[in-house]
């Protein structure tokens, strides 16, 4: 397999590098079987990077195929070999890091600068977590719990993983998804996608040149509806973990129930930014702008709802409307630009059309339009700030997805709090204040899987990521990921050889 070397094109050659097919299944890449072809788009030029074959239900067939017969090698291996393996996964991953980088950009239309200092340092740190995190898994101690009998608690992996990856960080959620699956000893198939699988098939490239085993982990590119679907349903697949939204999360669910699958689900969000009549301003400032614009706004815990204690209410708008419009749109791969396009012209066009329709009823203070000149030809979106809405209003119970930030006041320290609560979602929040026991209630009252004070965004390996409420359930990242991915067996031993003949004449009397 081709080892790529230290130089790199200025953007990365997708159509070079996945001549051979954009499935990798069993060790190697392969042409997808449906019949149908799609395109990999520049979102920052429009312009198309790879064409390759679609994944059929026999390409998921075969990736799930390879998985099961790769399981029993796999789960046989003791911690610390599988723990060997990850480390020289994440010094491959290191050695490869700017291949990674430039292909993350290329397909999502990141600045190169976030892609090198935030997605691709971030995998490597995820994989070497995990490294260490499969030499820790363990059941319970052994101890007699009833008369004569020994119980202890076996931690067992659960056999094929059928995941599937959103578009907006492909190579972070690929690693969220395959590293603890195959740390606990099970085999997956990750299903990224289609519009962005150039990371995850180069992550699974990198995982077989480290020496993990053919069939430990598969890729299968394609459509929801065909692949994914077919991929959550299949009946040798025991488990489904899946991130995107909360209406695509409830279809998997309901596949998933037929086959009484082990599922996770990790939904949208709609993260709160609770800024009390204490906060430094000038913090809360710059981490509403940096928390609302990260990754263009295409982030599940993105800041989207900033309620702010009135006596700041005023000058915390005009500050940050005049931070948001110092930020530089442009080419991901120029070193000035700040923020990058959305997805596609069909995403920029929907994050529009609810700024469009808020002006009805609210204030758009700064952005709210479509760039002009050479950025119009990628699916560009200005920073966008908008005040004065209703809290039952669409652009602030409605996950936008986009560089928006919606700006409501609030009176009391419950108001700011039950306004906090009042949408569906409950995946991440903020709350921003001087004083930790303000700060404290905070944290135990909003209702979200991460709760940060005085800062929004930053994510670390050791620590859980997942919602509540539509959000979904189950944790990606740190050691509480393997509750999602093992299974738990009692065992129990009778010391005295005699006990099964008397519970037989409990049960039966004496014969």
């Amino acid at each position: 397999m081709h080892k790529p070397g230290s130089a790199t094109p200025d953007r990365f050659a997708a159509q070079e590098r996945f001549a051979e097919g954009a499935q990798f299944i069993g060790g190697r890449l392969t042409k997808g079987t449906s019949g149908r072809t799609h395109a990999v788009v520049d979102p920052a030029s429009g312009e198309e990077v790879l064409t390759y074959e679609l994944a059929g239900v026999e390409d998921v067939d075969a990736a799930v195929a390879a998985a099961r017969a790769a399981f029993p090698g796999w789960s046989a291996l003791t911690p610390g070999e599988r723990s060997d393996a990850l480390h020289r996964f994440a010094a491959e991953l290191a050695e490869c890091a700017e291949d990674f980088a430039r292909a993350e950009s290329l397909q999502c239309g990141k600045p190169l600068k976030l892609t090198r200092e935030f997605d691709v340092p971030g995998t490597i740190d995820n994989t070497s977590f995990f490294a260490g995190a499969a030499r820790h898994l363990q059941g319970q101690s052994a101890g007699e719990y009833s008369g004569d009998h020994t119980s202890y608690v076996r931690r067992e992996p659960i056999g094929v993983v059928g995941s599937i990856a959103p578009w907006n960080y492909p190579l972070q959620m690929a690693a969220w998804k395959i590293l603890p699956a195959i740390a606990a000893g099970n085999t997956i198939v990750l299903k990224p996608a289609e519009i962005t699988p150039l990371t995850s098939l180069l992550f699974a490239q990198a995982a077989t040149r480290a020496g993990i085993p053919d069939g430990v982990v598969n890729i299968v590119t394609g459509t929801g509806k065909e692949a994914g679907e077919r991929l959550v349903g299949h009946p040798d697949v025991a488990m489904t973990s899946f991130t995107g939204s909360t209406a695509v999360g409830k279809r998997v669910a309901e596949i998933a129930t037929a086959t009484v699958k082990r599922l996770h689900l990790e939904l949208g969000g709609k993260a709160p930014f609770v800024v009390f009549d204490d906060a430094d301003l000038e913090a809360a400032v710059n981490g509403a702008v940096a928390g609302a614009l990260i990754n263009t706004g295409q982030d599940c815990t993105a800041a989207t709802r900033a309620y702010v204690q009135r006596p700041l209410y005023d000058a915390f708008v005009e500050k940050t409307a005049v931070l948001m419009e110092t930020v530089r749109l442009g080419d991901p791969f120029a070193a000035g630009t700040d923020l990058g396009p959305l997805i596609s012209h069909v995403q920029r066009d929907r994050v529009a059309g609810f700024v469009d329709r808020a002006r009805a009823y609210a204030r758009v203070v700064t952005g709210g339009e479509v760039p002009e000149g050479e950025l119009a030809k990628g699916a560009y979106y200005r920073p966008t700030l908008v005040a004065d809405a209703d809290q039952d209003s669409e652009i602030v119970q409605s996950e936008i997805f986009g560089p928006v930030l919606v700006v409501l006041p609030f009176d009391t320290d419950d108001d700011g709090i039950r306004l906090a609560n009042d949408t569906p979602y409950g995946l991440a929040a903020s709350a921003w204040s001087r004083d930790v026991y303000r700060a404290n209630r905070a944290t135990r009252e909003i209702k979200a899987g991460c709760v940060w004070v005085n800062d929004h965004i930053p994510i670390i390996s050791e620590m859980p990521h997942g919602g509540y409420k539509a959000s979904g359930f189950g944790k990606d990242m740190s050691s509480y990921s393997f509750e999602e991915y093992t299974q738990i067996k009692h065992v129990m031993f009778d010391n005295t050889a005699v006990a099964a003949k008397d519970w037989h004449r409990t049960i039966f009397g004496d014969r």
